[in-house]
C-alpha cells in the first residue's frame, strides 16, 4: 500500500512541475498583429539527450525569445527549424514568456537548464536582468548564443540587426517623405518598447542621430511594452499634439502607429520596424510609409548552426556580432 501511495505522490509532483513550467513559459502563442493563432512553441521530433551528438543522441537547444506577441519570433522559429532539419542532430524547443517580463524570461532560462539544455539561443529582454541566470547556465556547461538582442555577458556569437544604422535609415526615409510634402519643421513622436531592451534603444538612438541639425523637434519617447493597442493610444496622443511624423521601434509599436494614423485620416507619416501581414496591409493602404524589415529567420538558423559548432568543437565562437541586415519595405516593393 505504501509503495502505491508513494508512486501516486511522485506522479502528482511530476504533473505539478510541468504545470509550473507551462505557467512561466506559456506555449499558446498568438500573433495580435494579424489576429491569427500562431504556431505553438516548437519541439523537434525525437527525445533529446544532453552530451555529444552520436547516432542516437542529439544536442538539446532552446530558443528563448522576449515574448509571444510578435510574428517576428514566429519567423525566427521557422529559421531555427530549417537549420535543425538540415543538421539532423538537434533536439530543439522554442519557449518564451507570454509578455516582455524579466522575471518570466529568467524562469524560462532556469527551466531550460533544468531540462538539460546544451545550448540556449536568447533574445534578451534587457541587457542586465538575466546575467546571473546566464552565468549559472554557463557554469552548468550550457552554450549561450544571442539572437536579436544580447545581454551584458560574453557569448558564443550574436546574430542581430545593426539597430543604430537601421534606426538612422528609418529617419532618413521619414525626412525624405516630409521634404517631398514641403514639411521642413514640426514635432516627431517616438514609440519605444521600454528603456532597457537594447535593440529598440539602439534603434531610437540611430533615429534621433539622423535628425541632428534639422528644424524638427523630437519629443520625449513614450513606451508601450511593444503592445499594439497601447501603441495606438500613444500614437493617437502624438497626432493630437500635431506630430508630422511617428516612429515605431518594433512590430507592436509600428502596428499601433499605422492604425492611429489610419483612424486619424493619414496626415502624419509613420515609419517603423518589422514585417507582418498587418504591417504590409498598413503600408499598402498608405497608413505607414515604410518599415525596416529584419531577417529573424536568418538569426534563428545561424544561431542554431553557431550553437552546434560550439558544442561539437568545430567553432567555439569568438564573441563577435554578426549583422543580419534589413530591407526597407515600401509600397513599391512589397
Amino acid at each position: 500500500m505504501k509503495k502505491v501511495i508513494w508512486k501516486k505522490s511522485l506522479a502528482l509532483l511530476t504533473i505539478g512541475a510541468m504545470l509550473l513550467f507551462a505557467a512561466a513559459c506559456s506555449s499558446d502563442l498568438k500573433n495580435p498583429a494579424s489576429g491569427n493563432k500562431a504556431p505553438k512553441p516548437s519541439e523537434s521530433a525525437g527525445a533529446g539527450k544532453t552530451g555529444s551528438a552520436g547516432d542516437s543522441e542529439k544536442y538539446r537547444i532552446y530558443l528563448i525569445s522576449m515574448d509571444q506577441m510578435d510574428q517576428h519570433w514566429v519567423n525566427m522559429d521557422k529559421g531555427a527549424k530549417k537549420a535543425v532539419e538540415a543538421l539532423g542532430n538537434v533536439d530543439y524547443k522554442w519557449t518564451a514568456p507570454d509578455v516582455k517580463d524579466d522575471a518570466k524570461q529568467i524562469e524560462c532560462i532556469n527551466n531550460a537548464v533544468a531540462d538539460g539544455a546544451d545550448a540556449i539561443l536568447l533574445a534578451a529582454n534587457g541587457p542586465d536582468a538575466a546575467v546571473s541566470s546566464l552565468k549559472e547556465a554557463e557554469s552548468a556547461g550550457v552554450k549561450i548564443v544571442y539572437v536579436d538582442s544580447p545581454a551584458n555577458l560574453p557569448a558564443v556569437k550574436t546574430f542581430c540587426t545593426d539597430n543604430k544604422a537601421a534606426g538612422a535609415t528609418a529617419a532618413k526615409q521619414l525626412l525624405a517623405a516630409l521634404k517631398d510634402k514641403g514639411v521642413t519643421s514640426g514635432k516627431i513622436g517616438i514609440i519605444g518598447v521600454n528603456a532597457a531592451t537594447q535593440s529598440t534603444v539602439d534603434r531610437e538612438s540611430g533615429f534621433r542621430s539622423a535628425f541632428e541639425g534639422s528644424d524638427f523637434e523630437l519629443l520625449e519617447t513614450q513606451y508601450s511594452d511593444g503592445d499594439a493597442a497601447k501603441s495606438k493610444d500613444v500614437a493617437t496622443n502624438y497626432i493630437a499634439q500635431g506630430c508630422v511624423g511617428i516612429f515605431g521601434t518594433n512590430e507592436g509599436s509600428t502596428v499601433g502607429t499605422g492604425n492611429a494614423i489610419k483612424e486619424a485620416g493619414g496626415e502624419a507619416i509613420g515609419v517603423g520596424f518589422d514585417k507582418s501581414d498587418t504591417i504590409l496591409g498598413l503600408i499598402r493602404d498608405g497608413s505607414l510609409l515604410c518599415v525596416m524589415a529584419q531577417n529573424p529567420d536568418k538569426m534563428g538558423s545561424e544561431g542554431i548552426k553557431a550553437a552546434v559548432a560550439a558544442l561539437d568543437g568545430s567553432d567555439k565562437g569568438d564573441g563577435s556580432t554578426v549583422d543580419t541586415g534589413v530591407t526597407v519595405l515600401k509600397k513599391d516593393n512589397i
